[in-house]
């Protein structure tokens, strides 16, 4: 199943340097492993703002769920997820 899903990073103005750096550096760490794996097939950054455009690919809405609400941002974001699926004028033989 694919997802298209954007996330929005509201990190508080307050948070000390250090703590936000060790989040950014376990989600890096986490969103590369999904990435090696296939369940996070793409990744795009958004101009100008802390968020990002993702395509996920996954056995279930379960298991995006649990991906979603794994990422060490997760209580700092804004998350909307949108399934998707292949369209039928799409030449690419790997869009599921």
């Amino acid at each position: 199943m694919l997802f298209q899903v954007r996330m929005d990073v509201h990190l508080p103005v307050d948070m000390p340097a250090h703590i936000a750096n060790d989040i950014k550096a376990r989600e890096k760490a986490y969103s590369q492993e999904l990435q090696r794996s296939g369940k996070w097939r793409h990744i795009w950054r958004v101009v100008g703002e802390y968020a990002n455009y993702s395509i996920f690919d996954v056995a279930s809405h379960a298991e995006l769920h649990d991906i979603l609400t794994g990422l060490p941002l997760f209580p700092y974001m804004t998350i909307s997820v949108t399934a998707m699926c292949r369209h039928p004028s799409s030449i690419r033989d790997d869009d599921f």
